[in-house]
């Protein structure tokens, strides 16, 4: 069963009429719900447009969600996928941050202020995810080819569990993006594992690499299970050896 929050906010919109809710696209667990699993999809730098319904974006995102949920929902993890008001990132506006924060808020009022929440987000939507690190009840940041631009904030992620997969043929997020970002990150007492695979910025060759990745993390990252060996080996290798680990 496939629930929406504000749902009505894009189907009744004008299409000349600014988007101003998100939308949060929920998948309940099957009983009693043990941890939360958010998606953040993938956008542009810059742009006031609301993303297309079918984006190849939020499809990639929707696609590792929807194997999360099958592979983990019996076990207690409800997943949720966020849909911005806006397809870019318009600078200091921040807006798919923004509406990360929104996301985590209602899912803190339905399902309680307890519950562990793991972030997973691709290319923007790993930027969103790691600047939304710090928030409460978040456990874990899933980054799957983030976007991380020289100067993106680091130090709230202090003690955070951070998890970064990136193809290292990747033309539109070069990889040594989110390799100097981690730096950084563990520098500023972030627990970082960065992982990479052959492959571009898509998450279509090897697919299933970046879905057992991410499931794998979401069950740590909830309690679930002990984090997988290797990603438990990279968390407590130096740098660099536990930032450029191949998968």
């Amino acid at each position: 069963m496939l629930a929406r929050v504000a749902a009505h906010a894009r189907r009744h919109r004008d299409p000349k009429d600014p988007v101003d809710t998100p939308v949060l696209e929920q998948r309940p667990a099957v009983g009693e719900i043990r941890g939360i699993a958010l998606f953040c999809h993938g956008g542009t730098v810059a742009s006031l447009e609301p993303p297309r319904e079918r984006a190849l974006s939020v499809a990639r995102i929707r696609a590792i969600e929807q194997f999360v949920h099958g592979t983990t929902g019996d076990r207690g993890i409800a997943t949720a996928l966020v849909r911005y008001r806006l397809a870019g990132w318009n600078g200091e506006a921040a807006d798919a941050y923004q509406d990360v924060r929104w996301s985590l808020e209602q899912l803190r009022e339905e399902h309680g202020r307890d519950l562990p929440i793991v972030l997973v987000g691709h290319s923007m939507g790993g930027r969103a995810a790691l600047r939304a690190g710090g928030e409460p009840q978040v456990t874990a940041v899933c980054a799957l080819a983030p976007w991380t631009p020289p100067g993106e904030p680091v130090m709230h992620l202090r003690d955070q569990t951070v998890t970064i997969l990136h193809g290292r043929g990747d033309r539109w997020v070069p990889a040594r993006l989110s390799a100097e970002f981690a730096v950084r990150a563990r520098r500023a007492g972030a627990r970082v594992a960065r992982f990479t695979l052959p492959g571009g910025h898509s998450m279509v060759r090897r697919s299933h690499r970046w879905h057992t990745f991410t499931r794998d993390v979401v069950l740590a990252g909830t309690g679930l299970e002990p984090m997988r060996p290797d990603i438990a080996t990279a968390l407590q290798q130096p740098s660099p050896e536990g930032l450029a680990v191949p998968l």
